[in-house]
C-alpha cells in the first residue's frame, strides 16, 4: 500500500521505493558501483492487510487550556485516516466526554461525507467524566466485533487521566481503572495521550495506561500531524 523507512525491519524491502530514497545522493556517493545504496535508503513495505482497523479516538472534552488545540488535532487525525480507509477497508470513530456523560459524536465510519457533519460542532467544557468514557468506548468497540469478528480494534484516549464523575459509588479514578483492566482483559488495542502539562503532572495519565496495558505518549503541542504519525505507527504493529 505505501513505504516506510525499514530501519532495523528488513524483512520486506520496497525495491522502487528504496531507489527513490537513495537517487538524490547518488552524485555525492564516491565508489564504482552503478547504483550506491545505503542502509538508511531502505524502504519496506506496508501491505493492504485481509481485516480491518477500527480507530476509537476517546477524547476528554472537558473545560482546559488545550481543550481546543486538543479537538483541532483530533479532526484532522480522523479527517486524514478516512483518506486512507478506502485502501484498507479501515472505519473511524469518536467518542467524547465531559459534563456528566459520554457520546458517541461518530460512530464507527469510513465515510467521510458522514464524519465532516460530525465532528462540524463538538461541544466542550464541564467536568470529566473519563469511566463514561471509557464504558462506551468499550461497549463500541465490542458491538462492532460482534458486527465484524475479524476486526482489528484500536483506542486511542487523548486524557490527563483526571476523571472527577463517577457512575458508582466507585472514586472516579477506582472506577477509571476497573473499567481500563477490563479492556486489557479483552486484549484491547490502546494508546493514552497525555495531555496534562508537564509542570503539572501527576501521572494519573501514565497509571491509567499501564491498567489498559498499552504505551503513553507525552506530546507538549498536539498537532494534527503528530497524532496522526502516532496512531499510524501503531496501526502498523496490528
Amino acid at each position: 500500500m505505501r513505504a516506510v523507512p525499514a530501519g532495523d525491519n528488513t524483512s520486506d524491502i520496497a525495491f522502487d521505493a528504496t531507489l527513490r530514497a537513495a537517487a538524490p545522493y547518488q552524485r555525492q556517493r564516491t565508489g564504482k558501483m552503478a547504483y550506491k545504496l545505503q542502509k538508511s535508503d531502505l524502504q519496506r513495505k506496508i501491505r493492504v492487510k485481509k481485516t480491518a482497523n477500527l480507530v476509537l479516538f476517546v477524547v476528554d472534552a472537558s473545560w482546559s487550556m488545550a481543550v481546543s488545540e486538543r479537538m483541532t488535532a483530533t479532526k484532522g487525525a480522523i479527517m486524514s485516516l478516512l483518506t486512507d480507509a478506502y485502501q484498507r477497508r479501515d472505519r473511524v470513530g469518536l467518542v467524547v466526554f465531559q459534563k456528566d456523560r459520554a457520546s458517541l459524536i461518530l460512530p464507527p465510519t469510513n465515510s467521510v461525507t458522514l464524519a465532516k457533519h460530525a465532528l462540524a460542532d463538538i461541544p466542550v467544557g464541564g467536568k470529566t467524566p473519563l469511566s463514561a468514557g471509557l464504558l462506551l468506548a468499550y461497549d463500541t468497540i465490542r458491538r462492532e466485533k460482534q458486527l465484524h469478528p475479524d476486526v482489528m480494534p484500536l483506542l486511542i484516549l487523548l486524557t490527563d487521566g483526571a476523571g472527577n464523575v463517577s457512575m458508582s459509588s466507585l472514586s472516579p479514578q477506582e472506577e477509571a481503572h476497573r473499567i481500563a483492566e477490563q479492556i486489557k482483559a479483552d486484549h484491547i488495542r490502546t494508546v493514552t495521550i497525555n495531555m496534562e502539562h508537564i509542570a503539572f503532572d501527576q501521572g494519573l495519565a501514565t497509571k491509567l495506561a499501564d491498567r489498559m496495558g498499552g504505551p503513553c505518549y507525552t506530546l507538549s503541542q498536539l498537532r494534527a500531524d503528530t497524532l496522526l504519525d502516532t496512531v499510524r505507527k501503531e496501526i502498523d504493529k496490528i
